[in-house]
């Protein structure tokens, strides 16, 4: 996976370089960095390869800035957008099947546990970065389950994060939300000087 196969994006560097182009976002971007260190975390966990999950959460998103898809079309836009031309760059197509099943609207189905784990940290890693943004230290290394669990029981806190989708991706992994939770908070403590948090400035990705 960390080869190059014919130009494809296929190692971090070529994602990250492919993120940045057609992303402008720092909040944006800053997600999607979050996605990759939580999809190696889970790689990790699971035996898989590190290097092909976290350039599927450094690139599930990389579309939608300039093709947001408010109409939930399952052909057009984010994200099959991105994956036309990640299959042109030459990513593998688990990979792309994997970017597409986190859209539920798109109908791919997530029939591996990358494409699940893709779904189940990304609502969940926005909502942790919104968690520790409102804490004093502006990090995760103070942040517990029990306050995030509180959290997701107010509807005006990060209201843009949906819950259900939240939920429904721990089961989908088949783990106890709060297992889930705690596995992805600590994913990304060792990044936060990466996504700007913990005190430091922008988003460095």
């Amino acid at each position: 996976m960390g080869r190059t196969v014919g130009g494809g994006v296929v190692n971090r560097a070529e994602a990250l370089a492919l993120m940045h182009e057609h992303t402008q976002s720092p909040s944006l971007r800053q997600h999607m960095l979050a996605v990759e260190a939580a999809m190696r975390a889970y790689a990790a966990k699971f035996g898989e390869d590190p290097e092909g999950w976290g350039v599927v959460g450094l690139l599930h998103d990389f579309d939608y800035e300039r093709y947001p898809n408010a109409a939930h079309s399952p052909t057009e836009d984010h994200p099959s957008w991105g994956v036309r031309l990640l299959r042109e760059r030459g990513l593998p197509e688990p990979q792309c099947r994997a970017i597409l099943g986190h859209a539920s609207y798109t109908g791919v189905p997530r029939d591996t546990p990358m494409a699940k784990s893709l779904f189940a940290v990304d609502e969940l890693c926005g909502f942790l970065v919104a968690c520790a943004l409102v804490r004093p230290s502006r990090s995760f290394s103070d942040l517990e389950v029990s306050s995030v669990k509180k959290k997701l029981k107010d509807k005006a806190f990060a209201r843009g994060v949906n819950r259900d989708e939240v939920r429904q991706g721990a089961e989908e992994l088949g783990v106890p939300l709060e297992e889930h939770v705690t596995f992805v908070i600590q994913a990304l403590r060792p990044v936060e000087a990466v996504l700007g948090l913990g005190g430091a400035g922008a988003p460095a990705g």
